[in-house]
């Protein structure tokens, strides 16, 4: 439905049957992202992925608000960081989390 992002994070908003799996979804979103950035030369040296995703689901009502929020991630993202972003995502939806799996800012 909507892709947009930043330089060290993007969202994505789709819709899947219930029986897709995420994690393969990932896998190729990734596999073949990093496959076509490294063939073009889009960055210095080889582009890799974090390890890791966090995926959050929403009801067909909230679609319009979420493409709103993607759309606006430039904006967004002058007042909230990608880490503080995603840490009010699981508090959100009350995601219990170990500190150690969480995505680390580029340097």
């Amino acid at each position: 439905m909507i892709i947009n992002g930043m330089p060290d994070h993007i969202h994505i908003l789709i819709g899947m049957h219930p029986t897709q799996s995420i994690s393969d979804l990932l896998q190729d979103i990734k596999g073949n992202s990093s496959t076509w950035i490294n063939k073009k030369k889009l960055v210095k040296g080889k582009f890799e992925w974090q390890e890791g995703y966090g995926v959050f689901s929403y009801g067909k009502s909230q679609i319009k608000e979420v493409i709103k929020y993607i759309e606006s991630q430039e904006e967004h993202h002058r007042q909230r960081t990608f880490r503080e972003e995603y840490l009010a995502f699981l508090e959100k939806f009350e995601v219990e989390y170990d500190e150690k799996y969480i995505f680390k800012e580029l340097i």
